[in-house]
Parts: structure tokens; C-alpha cells; sequence
């Protein structure tokens, strides 16, 4: 059950009694989580002079993102931005909800996987004028990849932050305790390669650890799910017009085998439910997770670990599953034209002034002023930097991804818990594709 302790604070609009028209009501409460996100945004009190800033960026990368906007608050800007973190499950829902009714924020987030829907559902705007009347040219600062990923029939419709993907991270002492070397992780090159190491560790390990952390469901047995299908040589899921299922339906069947063996061989106890924190209390041996963790894997006191690419398994080619954070301008009818300009200007700042603070959660930042900085290099982030060439991202240009992978999730996560046999399975990741076609 989630933990929520009520704010009543003057700062937080929670006990103040308004008088309308005659008549007494009270302000809506703001609700917050325990983690500081926040249930009901449209709650919170924004200054008039403030940009509000709806973010989510919780976990990991969440203090590092909020010392991005305290360094540029330290700049004092006209429009100083308030940022508001909500729960990451509910963001997009929340976001869109917001803004048809005419409550959304100045500035918010949006995976590129999910651009294409917000622009073309109205719920983000172009900047292109915005960035004209400002005179900032992007090429300076950005890959043309990155700029084209924004870009929806010739208008930019946000800034690029980052490229995240799925890596593989290891803990130094448990390997030495099995005999692994950090050159053997580094050398795999086949499943087979991989799980001689998973055997290895399994024999070795005390009691209640596991060779890899991940849960039975969610996010991360798909993203491995994914990366190891693409690897064994599987066609995009759709075609480009997205009106078609192309799934490779013997490659993801054997995809999902795969990923299902781990479990059965016992290399991934029963009942983690989370997986970075079972990592950081030095109970795994491996986790793949995302980029966003390293930073606050590297504030873990007594944690002796080390991240590398998603490993080769199967093929040629070392394809892992990456998307990328934006930073965007929701419609707002309520913010002003002068407003919007410094929207604008915060989200520029925060890509290329903060993207060196935000190498430190562990994302491969966007902005060229920091990706190609030696500080950046000296990083634990930027061993994971060659992951751009082998990034398999979501297909653009469609409205239909959100929901496809939602299904895919729960068809995956059916025959990870022993719900759905294979066969099942195999038919329930297919509909999850058809069921969401343009």
C-alpha cells in the first residue's frame, strides 16, 4: 500500500480557506507521497512570477535535475522555474488531463518515444519561433540526430536532454568471490558466455543474494526482453506506416525463452520487487537497469561497482533498448507570450548549461558542450557511452507506441510469473502490436 502524508502548508495552497462570491471553500490540499512526488500538480502554489515545471524525474536522476534548476534560479532569471515532481506511472496521464482542462504547467518532460502523440494531440507546442526570436541555433549544440528527433513536419517541438538506455551494471566483490574477473564480464560475447558466469556465481554466493536483480514484471525484463530480440535479428514491430505487425514471431518466441531461462535456472530470486535497492545493498551480482541509477548507485556507501554496454548475447551487433528524455512547452493559454520566450530559454539552459550535472545521474547527455567534455569522459556514465551506436529506440511518428507498450508489458510479464504458457504468451505479445495500430 503507497504511504501518503498530507502537506497542510500555507506554501502548499493545503489549509487556506478562500471566500468566492459569498460563499466559503476550501483550497484543494496538495497530496505527497512519502518520495516528495506529488498526486494532485495543479495543487501546488506557483508565484506569479514563477514558471511551474511538472517533472518526471523521480528516482535516480531526480536530484540532479532539481540541481540543474537551482543552478539556473541562481542566475535569477525573470521567471524563476518551480519545479513539482509527479509519480512517474501517472505522469503522462496527469500531463494530458491537465492540459484539456486547461490547468497545465509552463514547462514539462517527455520521452521522444512519446513526442509524436503529445505534438499531435495538441498537448505541447512548437518552439520554432520561439528559438528565431531568441537567435538560438541548435546545430551549435546539438547532433543533427538529436535535433531530428524533436523535429515533427519541419517545427522543433522540444529540446533533447539525454540518450538512457539499459546497462549492464556488477558488483566487484561479489564477482571476486566467485573467481570472475572484470575482463571476464567485459569479454562476453554469447548467451553462452553469459550464463557460464551466471553458473559460476550461483555456486558461489551466500545465501539470500541473487546473480541478477530484476523483478518479474515491468520495465526491465521487457527492455531486456527487447534488446535480446533485436539482437537475434528481429524486424521492427511495425511497418513504417505503423498499420502492420511485422514481429518476427519465432525471434521473439525465442527472445522470451531466453529471457525466461534466467528465472527457471535460478539465476534471479523469487520476490524482488526492486530491483536497484536489492543491487545497492550488495545482494547481486548483476542489474540491468537503467543509466539514470548510476549516480545515486555511486552515493551507495560500501558499494564496490562498476557498469558496462548491455552485453553481446546473441548475433553480431550489441542493440539495447534506449529512448530519450525532452524537455518541452505544454499548451498553457494562461502563460504569456514574454513567458513562453523564457520557458524557452530554461529549457535551452538546462540541456546545454546543465548537461554536465546531468551526466552525473548517469544519462549520456544530449548537448554537445558536455557529451564531448573530458569531465564527462571521467565519468562512470561514459562507460556506457557507446550504447548511442547500438541504441534501438521506440518507432516514432505514431500515436500507437504508448499503449503497445503497456500490452506488450502485461503479455510479458504473464508468462514470467508462470501465468500464460509460451504459446499464450506469443499470442498476447502479437495482439499487443495489432490491438494498437494506427
Amino acid at each position: 500500500m503507497k504511504i501518503r502524508k498530507k502537506l497542510l502548508s500555507m506554501l502548499l495552497t493545503g489549509a487556506m480557506v478562500l471566500s468566492m462570491g459569498g460563499m466559503t471553500v476550501m483550497a484543494e490540499e496538495v497530496d505527497m507521497n512519502e518520495d516528495g512526488t506529488i498526486n494532485n500538480p495543479e495543487a501546488v502554489e506557483v508565484a506569479d512570477d514563477e514558471l511551474s515545471f511538472w517533472s518526471l524525474f523521480t528516482g535516480g536522476d531526480g536530484e540532479w535535475f532539481g540541481k540543474i534548476v537551482e543552478d539556473y534560479n541562481a542566475t535569477s532569471p525573470a521567471n524563476p522555474i518551480k519545479r513539482i515532481t509527479l509519480v512517474w506511472a501517472d505522469y503522462y496521464t496527469k500531463l494530458q488531463t491537465a492540459v484539456a482542462t486547461g490547468n497545465g504547467p509552463d514547462i514539462g518532460v517527455s520521452h521522444v518515444s512519446k513526442l509524436y502523440e503529445l505534438a499531435d494531440t495538441g498537448v505541447v507546442e512548437p518552439i520554432t519561433d520561439q528559438l528565431d526570436e531568441l537567435g538560438i541555433d541548435l546545430s551549435e549544440y546539438f547532433s543533427q540526430e538529436s535535433i531530428d528527433s524533436v523535429t515533427i513536419d519541419d517545427d522543433i517541438y522540444a529540446i533533447p536532454l539525454d540518450t538512457h538506455s539499459e546497462v549492464m551494471y556488477y558488483n566487484l566483490d561479489l564477482l571476486e568471490q566467485a573467481g570472475v574477473t572484470e575482463d571476464d564480464v567485459k569479454g562476453i560475447k554469447s548467451a553462452e558466455d553469459f550464463e557460464a558466469i551466471c553458473a559460476k556465481l550461483k555456486e558461489a554466493l551466500p545465501e539470500g543474494s541473487s546473480v541478477i536483480a530484476l523483478p518479474t514484471n515491468g520495465d526491465d525484463p521487457f527492455r531486456i526482453w527487447y534488446a535480446v530480440y533485436f539482437q537475434m535479428g528481429g524486424a521492427n514491430f511495425v511497418n513504417d506506416g505503423a498499420t502492420e505487425c511485422t514481429l518476427d514471431v519465432e525471434k521473439a518466441r525465442a527472445a522470451m525463452e531466453w529471457v525466461k531461462s534466467l528465472y527457471d535456472n535460478g539465476y534471479i530470486l523469487e520476490g524482488i520487487d526492486d530491483q536497484t535497492a536489492f543491487f545497492q545493498a550488495g545482494k547481486a551480482a548483476f542489474n540491468f537497469g537503467g543509466t539514470w541509477v548510476t549516480g545515486n548507485l555511486e552515493a551507495t556507501e560500501g558499494l564496490n561497482f562498476n557498469n558496462t554496454t548491455f552485453p553481446l548475447l546473441f548475433g553480431d551487433t550489441p542493440y539495447c533498448w534506449s529512448d530519450s528524455h525532452t524537455l518541452t512547452i505544454p499548451v498553457n493559454a494562461d502563460r504569456t507570450d514574454e513567458e513562453t520566450l523564457e520557458a524557452v530559454k530554461f529549457i535551452v539552459s538546462a540541456s546545454v548549461d546543465g548537461g554536465i550535472t546531468w551526466a552525473g545521474s548517469g544519462q549520456i547527455p544530449s548537448a554537445l558542450k558536455a557529451n564531448e567534455s573530458d569531465e564527462y569522459k571521467a565519468m562512470k556514465g561514459y562507460n556506457v557511452v557507446d550504447e548511442l551506436k547500438y541504441s534501438k529506440y521506440a518507432p516514432l511518428a505514431s500515436n500507437y507506441y504508448g499503449g503497445m507498450k503497456a500490452d506488450l508489458i502485461t503479455a510479458l510479464d504473464g508468462y514470467w510469473q508462470n501465468m500464460d504458457d509460451i504459446d499464450t504468451a506469443c499470442d498476447n505479445v502479437t495482439a499487443a502490436i495489432e490491438d494498437n495500430l494506427d
